[in-house]
């Protein structure tokens, strides 16, 4: 990945078997969209309901490319400071005392604080070690969470893959990291930041592709249970839920079932095991009133 060399050796169809081989199965869309992103070297901006797969994939990239990931987790009221970089305080303040101790008094005042904004004293947050540790891939999760503040600094630092620290001097990353950011849709975020990306959406896998999640990820689920909580779940997708299932929910569900050592999907299994699933009351009483688990047992 290091080179355009390398890049150009990818194709949308060897994006998806690396990405099979890591244990994501992709759709065409998606290989295409990573592999647009690893040739032109631009970020990649997954959107779509929670569950579909967004974390997942750039997980799945950095195995693929046999890089580290680097995740940064977005939320209300992030800062420049937990993303990027801080200085380590208390470390300085004892180096401080130390050079005062060795010099008995006698600091000079420059050469000290010269010494403080050194690489001992560097804490480098998600964004820095990124571009210092690439190649690499750079998850930037739910960016929907964050405010329109941190958004334009996050698009200054993707546009030069550098950042300046005013005691430190200029990083620069040598390679650009693979760019993978998530969005959950909270708010819309931002053209400007939009435009620096490639864009995708990503939808709930279809029943076909979930059965093979299920089973790529749970090897000892048996195909016929595979094909029922995946019947089930899509259904349920078709529901006025407040929060409807995604793969990760599909995969606990089929897990919880699986516990319960059954060779079928019946409605006293699947009714005791919905908490594995659905996380509303409401949820709860809608499915249960829409027939999708079938007729209870009327066994005492």
């Amino acid at each position: 990945m290091g080179d355009d060399g390398e890049v150009g050796m990818w194709s949308p169809s060897a994006v998806a078997a690396a990405l099979d081989d890591a244990g994501y199965l992709p759709n065409a869309g998606i290989a295409t969209a990573a592999f647009l992103a690893l040739s032109m070297r631009r970020p990649l901006l997954c959107e779509g309901e929670p569950g579909t797969g967004k974390t997942a994939l750039a997980q799945a990239l950095a195995k693929a490319l046999g890089v580290d990931l680097i995740r940064l987790q977005c939320h209300e009221g992030i800062d420049a400071s937990q993303a990027l970089y801080d200085w380590d305080f208390p470390r300085q303040l004892l180096h401080l005392r130390t050079l005062e101790a060795a010099t008995e008094g006698a600091l000079d005042a420059d050469a000290a604080e010269s010494s403080l904004y050194t690489e001992r004293f560097l804490l480098a947050r998600p964004l820095l070690r990124a571009l210092r540790e690439a190649p690499c891939v750079l998850l930037v999760d739910e960016i929907d969470r964050a405010d329109d503040e941190f958004e334009a600094f996050l698009l200054e630092v993707l546009s030069e893959y550098a950042v300046s620290i005013p005691e430190f001097g200029e990083v620069r990353a040598t390679v650009p990291p693979v760019v993978v950011l998530t969005s959950n849709r909270t708010r819309e975020v931002h053209d400007a930041l939009k435009r620096r990306c490639l864009y995708h959406w990503l939808e709930h896998p279809d029943l076909e592709r979930e059965v093979g999640i299920l089973r790529r990820r749970l090897p000892d689920l048996r195909p016929r249970l595979a094909g029922q909580v995946a019947e089930a779940v899509q259904r349920m997708r078709e529901l006025d839920l407040v929060k409807p299932p995604g793969v990760a929910e599909a995969l606990d569900w089929a897990q919880a079932l699986q516990a319960l050592d059954d060779d079928t999907f019946d409605a006293d299994s699947a009714a005791a095991t919905l908490g594995a699933v659905l996380k509303y009351r409401e949820d709860t009483d809608r499915v249960r009133a829409s027939g999708i688990l079938g007729e209870p047992d009327d066994r005492d």
